[in-house]
């Protein structure tokens, strides 16, 4: 089974998470999704790079969703989430993703 890259994941969780809160109008469902991908990143991210990339990955992926919610009262909820959602993918591919 081919394994998904975590910056996929990642930006699949981020961008999901919130489309399905704003869809669905139910913010803990997001969270469910977004909870979802990120402990699915995390795995990945630790058996390509190993537990410290992996905790700092995890890190950003954790501040590219709170820091979208600021962000999105400046340019607004979609440019935010996809914003971050590059931002988290770029470093998981730089840090993790690329050494496969």
């Amino acid at each position: 089974m081919a394994k998904v890259p975590g910056a996929v994941v990642a930006a699949v969780g981020l961008v999901g998470g919130y489309g399905v809160a704003r869809w669905t109008k139910r913010r803990p469902l997001g969270g469910v999704v977004l909870a979802g991908a990120g402990v699915v990143a995390a795995r990945e991210w630790n058996a390509r790079a190993g537990a410290p990339t992996a905790a700092a990955l995890t890190g950003a992926y954790v501040a590219g969703f709170a820091g979208s919610h600021p962000l999105a009262k400046k340019v607004g909820a979609w440019p935010s989430v996809l914003g971050v959602a590059g931002a988290v993918a770029l470093a998981s591919w730089a840090f993790a993703d690329r050494r496969s």
